[in-house]
This record gives structure tokens, C-alpha cells and sequence, in this order.
């Protein structure tokens, strides 16, 4: 049994993040979790901390004095979204654990979408060892090797910074069968205080979960610098497991299933349901997938059946010019067809759009304004796009990538390159999206409630609804002059 100090922690603050500290929908740091759970199985004395909902890195520092650690190793959460945004927020604060545990003698070891993108920067600024891609093996092998005193020029999957300079090691075959790893750490994380804030902004626990790792699709705007362009899955088993443990042990009603795309693998869903009601489990939960996919009305059937409630599709954008730039390979008469089929199973849809990509005109911009008045999803997600190193789309643009490269936040929505409109007019589109779905949702509303048909929230959406119009005409009018 080792006995070297191992501390683990990862490098995403909700606090840093405004927008999505006031959403108030937490989810621990699955991946971190996951890495911790392997160096535990095999004999490392782990340390763990949670940054998510921290607003700085204090307490990381402090554990690394009061208990001795010989190896801080940061590991980010790769099945969060929001940590393949590389924000500065986030940066920053990370530069600075490195700093202070390379004072106090650490060996530094990161695993991040930021540190792969960016890994000659992050040696300069004092990692020892950066690993790139799916890395609890990687990481094991690495700790196993210094604490053996064996080189680490030959271990695959990492850069390292020695006396002679930066170097970097060839890739690591990725995980084929992921039901070889070990059940995240779930009880190292502070499970109740995600509990305390889910219940009393929501009224319900949500806890997220991982069916699958990698996206086959070639979008030329999405970045994979964790798990890569392909497509393995945990077995249906394996996850229904898992599922029924968070529900008996933490009491989790809904999951987060933070895949970039869920159920791929032909009849996974159809089995995954039958093991749902063969266990006779209570729970719903939302998934992100393709409009294309969502087409298949028996998978649709299975989702529903098993729990889904939520299903985030990405829409993109209501312009076909605009899907073909991004190799995004749906077309919009698809997403029209997938929202009414989703529907009509009972499964609420959402659709991520983004608006500013490379060439995109006011026309363009309508004609996603009128698929989302004409669909009227039950929820939008809008962005503007945003060039992340290692995607086609980031090569394009990357020129015009002077003053700034990253967000500071992720409701920073700056615009970070030359394209049709200025940054401000980006701002001022994704308000007054949000201002016509409100009010169109509000006349919906009105309809409902003269028919008897509508509660409670249909009346707080006519309220929200009468909010918006003058916000609407407001904006409408920054575009107007933005534009010019």
C-alpha cells in the first residue's frame, strides 16, 4: 500500500461564473471523481477538494500545508460543457494553486481542456506533467513511475517539462471498455451541500452522470480535447447500477446525463429502459443529442418510458446555409420534424442555438427567429460562437484573434473575431431572442388560460411575457443601429 499524499482536486469555481452561480444548478466534478476513484483502487492515500463551489483556491493551499501532499494533481471535470470554454475566471485561478504548490514542493500534475489547448503555457507557468485526453490510466501510470523513480519520457499521453525544456509524448489509446473503471468517488464529494442548493432553489436534487465518452460527429466548431472524436459506452447494466446507488444512497430524483450525445449505440436506450422498469426505478433526467437521431420514434418511446424529461438538441441555427458551414450535418427541416415528434411522446425539447458564426447575415438571423416562434421549444440555450483551439472553425478565424481569446465567463458572449455585425450587436440579439420566445410563450399563455387549460405557470409566463415587450421594442431598436 502507498502512503505517498496524493491531493486531487479540480479547476472550475461556480462562483467565477455569475451566470451559472445565480442558475443555481451545481453538479460535482464527475470527471476529478472518477480520477480520484482510480488512484484510490490502486493504492494512493487521496486527498480530495472540490472547487465548484468555491470562490478561490485557498482551501486547496491549506490542505496542501496541513497535510504534507507530494503531488497536487488538478483534474477538471472533462463531462462539463463548461470547462472546454478555457475562462480566464478559471485560469487565472488555476495559475495561481500551481504557484503556490510549487512553493511548498509539489509535483504538479493538470488534466484540463485549458491545459491541453494550451499546455506550452501552463509548463511556463510551473506544471510539471500536463496529460492530454481521457487520463485516468495516464495518470496512474505517471504517479506509479515517479514514485517507482522510473523515467516518464516513454509514458503516452503527457508533456512534461524536465531541465532540457517542454516535450510531448505520443497519444494514448483511448478507453475502449469503460465499465473497467471503478465507480466515481462519490462519497469523497460533499454531496449534501449540491443537495441543500438544488432543494432550495428548485425543490428537487439533480446529480449528473456519464453514459458515454466522445462525440463521432465533426461539427467544425465543437471541440473533443478530453475524449476525442469517437463513441464508447458503458453497458446499460453498469449505469442503471450506478443509478440506483445515487438514488438509495443520495437521493437523487433527477440526473444531468452529461454526455455530448446519449444513447448512440444501437438498442442501448431499449435495454436501458427494460433494466428501468425491471428494477422498478422512480427518476427522470435529460440528455443532450441530434435532431437526426430523435427521429427514430422507438428510441423516443424508450426515452420517455425510462424518464427522459428534458431532451437538448443542437438546433444551431433555423438557416440550412448556416448548418452546411458547420459541417453540422442535420437539416433544419429535421429539427421541425424531431421537436413535433418529441412532443407528441411527451418529452419536452430544448434547443442550443448559436448565432454569429462565420458569414452568417440578418437574413440568416430570421430565419432561426422564426424556427424557434415556429417550434416554440419548451427551453433555449443561446450562445454566440466561439473559436476553440483545435476545431476547423477555430483555424478560420484565428487570425483575427488579437486582444482576447477566451471568455471570461461564460455570460461573457463577446464576440471574438471579425464577422458581419460588432460584438455589441451578438449581446444585444441574444436578449431580444429571449424577449420575442417570452412573449410568444406569454401569447401561448393567454390562449391556454381562455380555454381553462393552464395553471400556474402559465399565468407567471403572461407575466413574464408583458415584461418582455418593452424590452423587445428596445432591442429591436440597438439592432437596428448596431447594424449600420
Amino acid at each position: 500500500m502507498k502512503t505517498t499524499k496524493v491531493l486531487i482536486c479540480n479547476a472550475y469555481y461556480y462562483p467565477l461564473d455569475p451566470k451559472q452561480w445565480k442558475i443555481a444548478q451545481p453538479y460535482p466534478p464527475l470527471g476529478t471523481l472518477y480520477a480520484a476513484s482510480h488512484l484510490r483502487s490502486n493504492g494512493f492515500d487521496i486527498h480530495f477538494r472540490d472547487n465548484n463551489l468555491k470562490e478561490n483556491a485557498t482551501h486547496v493551499i491549506d490542505a496542501i500545508k496541513e497535510n504534507e501532499i507530494s503531488y497536487l494533481v488538478i483534474y477538471d471535470d472533462g463531462f462539463n460543457y463548461l470547462t472546454k470554454m478555457c475562462l480566464t475566471n478559471m485560469r487565472d485561478e488555476t495559475y495561481r494553486m500551481i504557484k503556490e504548490a510549487k512553493k511548498l514542493g509539489c509535483t504538479v500534475v493538470i488534466n484540463s481542456s485549458d491545459s491541453t489547448d494550451h499546455f506550452m503555457e501552463y509548463h511556463e507557468a510551473g506544471v510539471d506533467y500536463v496529460i492530454h485526453g481521457e487520463g485516468e490510466i495516464t495518470l496512474l501510470e505517471l504517479l506509479q513511475s515517479l514514485e517507482e523513480g522510473k523515467s516518464t519520457n516513454d509514458i503516452l499521453g503527457i508533456s512534461l517539462k524536465d531541465a532540457s525544456g517542454i516535450s510531448k509524448n505520443g497519444n494514448r489509446p483511448v478507453l475502449r471498455d469503460l465499465d473497467e473503471l471503478n465507480r466515481p468517488a462519490w462519497d469523497l464529494a460533499d454531496i449534501q451541500s449540491y443537495k441543500k442548493i438544488w432543494m432550495d432553489n428548485h425543490g428537487y436534487f439533480s446529480l449528473n452522470l456519464a453514459t458515454t465518452r466522445g462525440c463521432p460527429y465533426k461539427c467544425n466548431w465543437c471541440a473533443k480535447p478530453i475524449y476525442g472524436n469517437r463513441y464508447n459506452s458503458r453497458s446499460p447494466e453498469n449505469v442503471v447500477e450506478e443509478i440506483s446507488y445515487l438514488i438509495d444512497t443520495h437521493g437523487a430524483e433527477y440526473f444531468w446525463m452529461c454526455d455530448d450525445i446519449f444513447g448512440l449505440k444501437p438498442n442501448w436506450v431499449k435495454r436501458f429502459n427494460e433494466l428501468v422498469q425491471e428494477k422498478n426505478l422512480s427518476f427522470q433526467y435529460k440528455i443532450q443529442s441530434r435532431v437526426d437521431l430523435m427521429l427514430k420514434e422507438d428510441q423516443i418511446k424508450d426515452l420517455v418510458e425510462s424518464g427522459a424529461d428534458m431532451i437538448w438538441v443542437g438546433a444551431e441555427s433555423g438557416s440550412q446555409r448556416i448548418l452546411d458551414a458547420m459541417d453540422k450535418g442535420t437539416d433544419v427541416s429535421q429539427i421541425y420534424e424531431a421537436c413535433k415528434i418529441l412532443k407528441k411522446e411527451g418529452a419536452r425539447v430544448a434547443f442550443f442555438l448559436q448565432f454569429g458564426y462565420l458569414g452568417e447575415k440578418w437574413k440568416d438571423i430570421k430565419q432561426t427567429i422564426k424556427m424557434v416562434l415556429d417550434l416554440m421549444p419548451d427551453d433555449i440555450g443561446i450562445s454566440v460562437s466561439y473559436p476553440l483551439p483545435g476545431t476547423k472553425f477555430y483555424d478560420k478565424v484565428k487570425f483575427d484573434l488579437v486582444s482576447k481569446a477566451n471568455w471570461t465567463d461564460s455570460d461573457d458572449l463577446d464576440l471574438m473575431f471579425e464577422n458581419t455585425y460588432k460584438p455589441a450587436f451578438y449581446k444585444t440579439l441574444h436578449r431580444y431572442v429571449h424577449n420575442r420566445y417570452r412573449i410568444k410563450k406569454s401569447w401561448l399563455a393567454l390562449k391556454s388560460m381562455v380555454t381553462f387549460s393552464s395553471g400556474k405557470n402559465g399565468f407567471m409566463d403572461l407575466l413574464r411575457g408583458i415584461y418582455h415587450v418593452p424590452q423587445a421594442v428596445l432591442n429591436v431598436l440597438l439592432l437596428k443601429l448596431q447594424s449600420n
